[in-house]
């Protein structure tokens, strides 16, 4: 057994290993500022909008939020453009194979991208010099094509999970080639949905804990409960709504990748029914250190309680995922999600009944600690679907080790997209402490030349 696993090491490309690794670094960085393009420009719109009826403390965070934003959006900026460029220069082998496939969706999401940067540029520029009607109205355009470019690059993901449109011949050339049917396949619209309301969730759930945070400090005035209560509405709809949209998801995998579906449970062989396993590592080829709950394997897996859940054992072990990995970061994920929809369920039913948590320091906490924990989450949710396809790049059409290229070079460019994304964060880290501390100092807005402030000061 290791030997052969040494012979099977020998065989993969210099330039799959450091692909991997920069692959999953710089993915796992972007994802997150992602988030923020699509759901902060809703967000933000809301808080306009009371604004615009009279809530001036609204309008204040309306302003504030739209600053953040934009440095948000810079730094996504430049780690998007890394990975368009990853794309062709980490997996030769498969965008030379299927480039035709992929590039409807990539060109669609960078005229998003640009569509996104204007309207974003005329917001923060149209302070006092549009009508307040016009320059709400700004919102949606940039809130639309954040949500749109994502579905296009969700949808390269679900077509790799779910490859269409296209027919290999007998040489193994692409032709046939559809685009419009693979960029809207079978997986597109539901993996779309998943994503759209990860983003919520963590967009909401990490700008609702910065709130959170200020008032265990004693900030406890309208300004920071209005900015925790705007993002937690929108993380507690998409939390109660993600587990559903989930278990759709899940309930497919046994049609359309079983061998993740047996990862995910940890299935070692064929049961029916199947027992849910919280917990647990494969170790010599069989499950231990887990709880077990009868039945309910089926029923997540399968929708039913008493279907079959395919076992890892009959598969070829070549087509096999990473099985601890991908179980890890499934439950992970499924954990981290059912806690917070149980706790956001539990916090507005208290509301409704006249209690508003948010006064308790043990709420605060862990409304401080949501916001990593979607994170996480939203991390855990991505590895288990990545790793949980290998070693398919192109689900049972090519192998990720296909792909790859073979330059060992890219270590140096693995290497030096880390001091990159280092400083970047660093800089973001830098400046978004400068200007919260600035407005909690004096309350003043950021020095600009243009927007309300700088208009009252020329007399305009």
């Amino acid at each position: 057994m290791i030997a052969e696993a040494l012979a099977l090491a020998t065989e993969e490309p210099a330039g799959l290993l450091p692909a991997r690794q920069q692959m999953a670094f710089s993915l796992g960085w972007h994802i997150i500022l992602a988030c923020f393009g699509v759901a902060f420009p809703t967000m933000i719109f809301v808080v306009h909008l009371l604004g615009l009826r009279g809530n001036e403390v609204a309008l204040v965070l309306a302003k504030r939020w739209a600053k953040v934003s934009a440095v948000l959006f810079a730094i996504g900026a430049v780690s998007g453009t890394v990975l368009s460029f990853e794309m062709g220069l980490l997996w030769p082998g498969l965008m030379g194979k299927f480039g035709d496939v992929l590039g409807l969706p990539f060109a669609f999401e960078g005229l998003s991208f640009f569509t996104e940067a204007i309207f974003l540029g005329l917001y923060l520029y149209g302070w006092g010099r549009m009508s307040p009607r016009l320059h709400l109205l700004c919102l949606v355009p940039m809130a639309a094509a954040g949500i749109f470019g994502t579905f296009c690059v969700i949808s390269v993901n679900a077509w790799m999970n779910m490859p269409t449109g296209f027919r290999i011949t007998a040489s193994g050339d692409v032709v046939d080639v559809e685009p419009w049917k693979a960029m809207f396949n079978e997986g597109a619209l539901l993996q779309f949905l998943h994503m759209w309301l990860a983003a919520f969730m963590v967009a909401g759930f990490v700008i609702a804990a910065v709130y959170a945070a200020g008032i265990l400090r004693g900030r406890r005035d309208r300004h920071h409960r209005l900015g925790f209560t705007v993002p937690f509405v929108f993380g507690s709809v998409a939390a109660v709504l993600q587990p559903v949209v989930g278990h759709i998801l899940g309930i497919r995998l046994g049609e359309t990748q079983p061998a993740k579906l047996a990862a995910f449970e940890l299935a070692d062989t064929t049961e029916q029914p199947a027992p849910l396993r919280l917990g647990g590592l494969m170790i010599d080829g069989e499950p231990r250190y887990f709880i077990e709950i009868p039945n309910w394997g089926s029923f997540i897996a399968r929708g039913s309680f008493d279907l079959p859940v395919r076992g890892l054992d009959t598969f070829p072990a070549s087509d096999l995922p990473p099985v601890n990995i991908t179980h890890i970061a499934f439950q992970t994920m499924v954990g981290i999600g059912s806690l917070l929809m149980l706790a956001v369920i539990v916090y507005w039913l208290l509301r409704w009944r006249g209690r508003d948590l948010l006064d308790t320091r043990w709420f605060c906490w862990f409304a401080v600690a949501a916001g990593p924990l979607a994170v996480i989450a939203l991390e855990s949710g991505w590895v288990a679907t990545e790793v949980g396809r290998q070693p398919w790049v192109v689900y049972d059409v090519m192998r990720t080790v296909d792909a790859a290229g073979d330059n060992p070079g890219l270590w140096w460019v693995f290497g030096t997209t880390l001091v990159v994304y280092t400083l970047l964060t660093i800089g973001a880290v830098l400046v978004l402490r400068s200007m919260a501390r600035r407005w909690r100092e004096d309350g003043e807005e950021l020095p600009s030349p243009y927007g309300p402030a700088a208009l009252a000061e020329d007399g305009r």
